[in-house]
Order: structure tokens, then C-alpha cells, then sequence
């Protein structure tokens, strides 16, 4: 990624029992490299995640544009499958992906895009085939067993690869490529000290 480029933020929804685990890679090192993280939430009113953080979010879901953005991350949660509260948010990633701008999804937000009918005809993956198939949707066939999945601009994974999530993640937007992001997979999912050499020529450590 050009390092003069001026770089949109990246938006993360934050809902009530969203699973805070499945994000943190990712976000941790997007700021790092410099990217802005911005919450977003149903609206500015506190969440609080499955584990009891509450956070305060940036902006409201009605006051997000694609065009302002450079990502959107949905995180699995409970409410994903008990209501339609998050249907707003499928919806919205609907418009980014119709804008060119990407989104990734994990865990229960792969059921709110398959019931959205964005997983109809993209290669994707969740926690398990029938998790998915449960929604009604219509892309069965386009599920792989994969610890994560990116095609046209949206990436999934399942509750269980936070890291690979991240992965694709830091690969979609340009954050490492190549040796580097094999090191730092490498490395963050299978403790592999060979790959501390790597990162450290590199300067992503």
C-alpha cells in the first residue's frame, strides 16, 4: 500500500454480545499499520460484548457511508441468530460490497450475510456447513471447508480462526503480503519462533 495514500477508516460493528475475541487480531494490527478504527454501533449508545466489555461506539449504524470507509468488520453474536436486531447491518454490508468496498465477516455474522443473500453466489466458510445451510440461504453449494475465505471484496471465517480472519484481512487491505504475512500467520497461530526473524527485516513487529 502506497504509504503517502490517505487511508479511510476502518469500521467495526459493536453490538450487544458481540464476540469480542474474533476481532482483536485484526483490529490490533490495522492500528498499528496505521490504520483508524472506528465503532460502530445500532446506535452511539454503550454495548456491551459477550465478555462483559461495554464500549461506547464511535457512530451510528444510519451515519455510515461506504464512501468514507475502507472496511467494514462484522463479528459474530448471539443476537445474530436469536432476532433481527442486526439485519441493519447485513444490509449495510450489502451496500459496501455493492460500492467496491470491502467487508469481512466472522461467526454468526455469516448466517446475517446468508440470510442477506450476499453468500449466494461467493466462495465462503463459517463455523460448520449446516450452521449456514439453517438460514434458508441459497449458496450452499459455494461453502468450502476453510479456515477463512476472501472472494470479490468479502471475507469469512468461523468463530474458531480469529487469527486466520485477520489474515485475510491484513492481505485484502495491503497491511503485509507475501513471506511477511505467511511469517505473521505464522507466528500468531502457531507460536512458530522462526518466524520472529521474518518480521523483524520486515519491520512489522
Amino acid at each position: 500500500m502506497n504509504a503517502t495514500a490517505v487511508r479511510k477508516p476502518v469500521h467495526l460493528a459493536v453490538y450487544d454480545t458481540f464476540a469480542d475475541w474474533e476481532t482483536g487480531h485484526t483490529t490490533a494490527h490495522l492500528a498499528r499499520a496505521g490504520h483508524e478504527i472506528r465503532t460502530v454501533g445500532p446506535s452511539t449508545a454503550p454495548v456491551t460484548s459477550i465478555g462483559g466489555l461495554r464500549v461506547r461506539p464511535d457512530l451510528a449504524l444510519d451515519d455510515v457511508r461506504p464512501e468514507d470507509s475502507s472496511l467494514l468488520i462484522l463479528p459474530g453474536a448471539d443476537l445474530w441468530d436469536t432476532s433481527g436486531d442486526l439485519a441493519p447491518f447485513a444490509r449495510t454490508a450489502r451496500a459496501f460490497l455493492a460500492a467496491g468496498v470491502p467487508v469481512a465477516a466472522i461467526c454468526g455474522a455469516t448466517a446475517g450475510l446468508a440470510r442477506e443473500g450476499l453468500l449466494d453466489d461467493r466462495t465462503h466458510t463459517s463455523a460448520v456447513s449446516f450452521y449456514l445451510a439453517a438460514t434458508g440461504y441459497a449458496g450452499g453449494e459455494r461453502y468450502v471447508e476453510a479456515d477463512a475465505v476472501t472472494d470479490r471484496g468479502l471475507v469469512t471465517a468461523g468463530p474458531t480462526e480469529p487469527v486466520a480472519f485477520a489474515r485475510e484481512v491484513l492481505r485484502l487491505l495491503g497491511v503485509y503480503e507475501g513471506e511477511v504475512l505467511d511469517a505473521w500467520y505464522r507466528l500468531f497461530h502457531d507460536s512458530d519462533a522462526t518466524a520472529y526473524a521474518v518480521l523483524e527485516k520486515a519491520g512489522a513487529l
